[in-house]
């Protein structure tokens, strides 16, 4: 593993921090039971909100930010700008007390958009500094990496937790980030400067990049969309991300709401499968490579929906513990699969356009399914309906994948 892969899969290892402590755990709870109060829904129908609200803003700006970055060769410096927005952001979490609704709102909307963002320019980089050939075990080990990270800031937040210090969680996540993000700002290579028309006059006029991304993206989306096997993948993409980023969102929030989780036993629960994730993603790198990323993909869907099937059912948190495990075997491959498939389709020199236009689809994904579950717990006043729901969004994407003539092994 070289420098340039090292430090762009040490990047994965700070922001899972964000992943694990702030998305998916203990701030979750923290705002949903103790900011907002979740005795109705009303935590759930929030922090829905907050993410659903910041997702569709990173849909929205994702392909224009992939083509500003590529036509004004800024990649790295958009990565660092939105890597700091959401370390400000996690670090003034600080400041949140009880019924501090809205300020918790904003606050996490500001946090996600610069993590989310930030995503863009990361997945950009890994055409770059990596051969067709081992894409799809750099892929995985840029997600087994992180892994290990969310289990390292998990061990740190328990700490914190056991001594009554959860508020401290925050901070810790923010230097977290900061200081494990900063060999990605040192050694990943900048691009390559393009032909961009009138160029001395677009230094004194940034805008002109917008507008000239915007237009060079919204030529890419419809080329991209023109092509069916390009189409249906993303159509897949779109509908059974929905279903894997609304388990992350929601997960810690089911696990203390219904099934009774206190903090602690939540951390170790997310250890788990943090530590199954790495299993499962190491394991799977390199078929990946030799199966093909559809294989791994349409394998990875049928045990999604077992997991969402049994979840609805279950009752008992030693039981919940052993899906939970589960689903942390396919969550890594299935993202490190995905990511791997859609390298496939990349045109040279169209890394950042056609990873917005990724992004763009992912993070629509996360609109839709938070909202319905946010919506259907406080309709119902169960989060059960609202889990089984999400099987419906593996289901789909499954069957529409399997017509995508694409995936096929990098390694023959």
């Amino acid at each position: 593993m070289n420098k340039k892969i090292f430090s762009w899969c040490l990047y994965d290892f700070a922001n899972s921090s964000y992943s694990a402590v702030i998305a998916a755990t203990i701030f979750p709870v923290y705002y949903a039971n103790f900011i907002v109060g979740n005795d109705s829904g009303a935590g759930d129908l929030w922090w829905g909100r907050a993410i659903a609200v910041s997702m569709a803003i990173v849909a929205i700006s994702s392909p224009i930010l992939g083509g500003i970055a590529d036509y004004s060769n800024t990649r790295k410096r958009m990565l660092l700008c939105f890597t700091l927005l959401c370390i400000f952001a996690v670090a003034s979490f600080s400041f949140l007390q009880k019924g501090m609704v809205i300020e918790g709102f904003a606050l996490m909307v500001i946090a996600n958009i610069g993590m989310e963002s930030s995503i863009i320019f990361y997945n950009a980089f890994l055409p770059i500094i990596s051969k067709q050939t081992h894409q799809g075990r750099v892929s995985a080990w840029g997600f087994g990496i992180g892994y290990a990270g969310s289990i390292f800031s998990l061990i740190i937040a328990l700490i914190l937790v056991k001594h009554n210090m959860i508020s401290y969680a925050w901070s810790m996540v923010a230097l977290f980030f900061m200081m494990f993000s900063v060999p990605a700002f040192l050694f990943l290579p900048g691009d390559e400067k393009k032909g961009v028309p009138q160029k001395s006059f677009m230094k004194k006029h940034p805008m002109i990049y917008a507008n000239y991304g915007f237009k060079e993206t919204a030529k890419h989306i419809k080329m991209i969309w023109s092509k069916k096997d390009q189409r249906r993948f993303l159509l897949a993409y779109l509908i059974y991300e929905d279903g894997v980023n609304t388990v992350i969102v929601f997960s810690s929030i089911f696990a203390a709401t219904t099934l009774g989780f206190m903090p602690e036993e939540l951390i170790y629960m997310y250890l788990v499968v943090q530590a199954t994730a790495l299993t499962g993603v190491l394991t799977m790198a390199r078929a990946i490579d030799y199966w093909g990323p559809k294989k791994v993909v349409c394998l990875s869907l049928l045990i999604w929906i077992a997991i969402t099937i049994a979840a609805y059912f279950v009752n008992n948190k030693l039981y919940f513990m052993l899906i939970a495990s589960v689903a942390g075997l396919s969550l890594g491959t299935i993202q490190a699969a995905t990511r791997a498939f859609y390298t496939q389709f990349i045109s040279k020199g169209m890394e950042s356009e056609y990873f917005g236009v990724y992004n763009l689809v992912g993070k629509s994904s996360a609109i839709l399914g938070p909202i319905v579950f946010g919506a259907m717990s406080s309709t119902f006043g169960s989060q059960r309906p609202a889990v089984l729901s999400v099987s419906l969004f593996f289901v789909i994407g499954y069957f529409i994948l399997r017509t995508v003539d694409g995936g096929k092994p990098n390694v023959t």
